[in-house]
């Protein structure tokens, strides 16, 4: 076996870009007030699936990696690892480390979080993540039991992983919340609620959940337990659970925040010219999503009518003050093809073009003449003055281009992601921000069997190109299974994207070393509150 070892100054050497503040004297309070969204749908890392989740779990759980502010792996729980020369086993030594409840961090608690997220009865929908692993995928759909599945603990500081085959971005899939560990204890004594309650929530993070106030704030604290305790400089992070960020932005003007998550785009060019928008990389696809099973978007006509009936650059343009990008495909910028370390975006080019004459003639074969017949259509969204505003825009090109009504519904995150998982919807608001730095993370996406494609698109077509991506040690086999299968997928309408993310918030000047990777989850492991 290949050894591996990253040794804990080269960690901190290669964390590389961190925002905010150039330095100074720390301040004598060390709380950190933010603002990402709303009440969260779960803090169970097995069952969450939005971004605001995801960043609460960052907080309090810790993986075998981590990801840099390029979304490069690091060590994280895991202090060193072995890799096989054949790419298909890893063996990973953890760190000394506790839970926040004292009790010690084994490989044991890995192989327990790992199975439950792939336990059928888990219903999770991140499952897939671990698919890559030896016998995950057919535990997963009942053929196999939990021991055909490739994670053995050794004892209780190494973890042996066996893959199905080599998967080159296994290591950065690591640091996401579908692998953390999980206190097999806790979970077994409470069952679904243990993850719901500050007496309960037991994480191996940086910090530990302190306080809980539905509709109102989650309060975290440092966890004394922590390995890397003593790097920790934040007492306390106070997240309020606001949806509205003109609400978010107030409080941030009126110094109640030090981090107001994606202001108003009404906003954007009064915090321009005050200096006060920050903007990075970001690796995600602003995008409504059709049913496909209900009618009409059932129809592939009618889906291919509604993406061409819309002005992205107007909408960019007019709406979102030119922050972020028309969306003319469905995998934006920042995958680098390590083939020809060209962008994979600029590689595949152009996919799609607003077109108003094809889009009232692909209405009009589809039986639906000037919208004639057409069922009423409602588009879900998430309540945001942002989405209100695309969405308006949209609903306006409709009416003008297609000549449909279509209904606008706005709900609160909880009871929108509970209708989308459901299917109770015919058009929604989405977006997909990438797991990891390698276009699969889009890719795996509309997979027939993905817990994520709640549109249910399917076409064997495009799973077979994926699974050829997934299975080559060929990246240049690789990259273009993805650039075709993208291509079957906008050719089939399977999403409709609207506009390629850039991340833009504020934040406090007395903020310092926030590290902020491309898939808007943040380590705030190393925050400091600076005078």
């Amino acid at each position: 076996m290949t050894k591996r070892w990253i040794g804990l100054a080269i960690i901190m050497a290669m964390l590389g870009t961190l925002l905010a503040g150039c330095g100074g004297s720390a301040s004598k309070e060390q709380v950190l007030r933010m603002v990402i969204g709303g009440e969260p749908q779960t803090l169970d890392p097995d069952k969450l699936t939005g971004v605001p989740e995801a960043n609460y779990t960052q907080a309090l759980f810790e993986g075998l990696t981590e990801l840099d502010a390029n979304g490069q792996p690091l060590p994280a729980a895991a202090d060193k690892w072995e890799v096989s020369p054949d790419g298909l086993k890893y063996v990973f030594h953890l760190r000394a480390n506790k839970w926040s409840n004292g009790e010690p961090v084994t490989a044991r608690d890995f192989e327990f979080a790992w199975k439950r997220i792939l336990n059928p009865a888990t219903a999770a929908e991140y499952a897939y993540m671990l698919f890559p692993v030896k016998g995950a995928e057919a535990y997963n759909s009942g053929k196999a039991s939990a021991d055909a599945v490739g994670i053995k603990a050794l004892d209780d500081n190494t973890l042996e992983v066996s893959l199905e085959k080599p998967t080159a971005y296994f290591l950065a899939l690591l640091a996401h919340q579908s692998t953390f560990p999980l206190n097999q204890k806790i979970v077994e004594a409470n069952g679904d609620n243990w993850a719901s309650d500050t007496s309960t929530l037991v994480g191996n993070g940086p910090f530990k959940l302190k306080e809980w106030v539905h509709g109102g704030k989650l309060v975290m604290v440092k966890n004394d337990q922590y390995w890397d305790k003593d790097n920790v400089k934040l007492a306390r992070i106070e997240w309020s659970l606001v949806e509205e960020m003109g609400t978010a932005l107030s409080m941030f003007e009126n110094n109640q925040l030090d981090f107001a998550y994606q202001p108003p785009m009404t906003e954007v060019e009064r915090l321009k010219k005050e200096s006060k928008l920050r903007t990075s990389k970001l690796i995600g696809t602003y995008y409504y999503e059709f049913n496909t099973r209900k009618a009409p978007f059932d129809n592939i006509k009618v889906r291919k009518a509604f993406a061409l009936a819309i002005d992205r650059e107007s909408i960019v343009k007019n709406v979102l003050h030119d922050v972020h990008k028309p969306a003319y495909a469905w995998i934006p910028s920042g995958f680098t093809n390590p083939a020809t370390k060209a962008d994979f975006r600029d590689e595949g080019g152009t996919l799609l073009q607003a077109n108003v004459a094809e889009a009232k003639k692909l209405l009009a074969e589809a039986g639906y003449p000037d919208g004639q017949g057409l069922p009423p259509i409602t588009l879900l969204y998430n309540t945001n003055e942002d989405n209100k505003a695309v969405a308006e825009a949209v609903q306006e090109m409709w009416k003008k281009n297609l000549g449909v009504t279509v209904e606008l519904m706005n709900q609160e995150w909880k009871v929108y992601m509970d209708a989308r998982q459901a299917g109770n919807f015919q058009i929604a608001r989405a977006r997909w921000i990438g797991d990891y730095t390698d276009p699969m993370t889009f890719g795996d996406y509309l997979l027939t069997n993905c817990g994520n494609n709640y549109g249910k698109y399917s076409n064997p077509a495009y799973d077979k190109l994926i699974a050829t991506a997934q299975a080559s040690n060929d990246q240049a086999v690789r990259m273009q299974a993805m650039h075709d299968a993208e291509k079957i997928a906008i050719g089939d309408m399977a999403v409709l994207p609207v506009y390629f993310y850039s991340e833009w918030y504020c934040i406090n000047p007395k903020v310092n070393g926030m590290i902020m990777p491309p898939n808007s989850i943040y380590n705030l492991k190393y925050v400091s509150i600076e005078d």
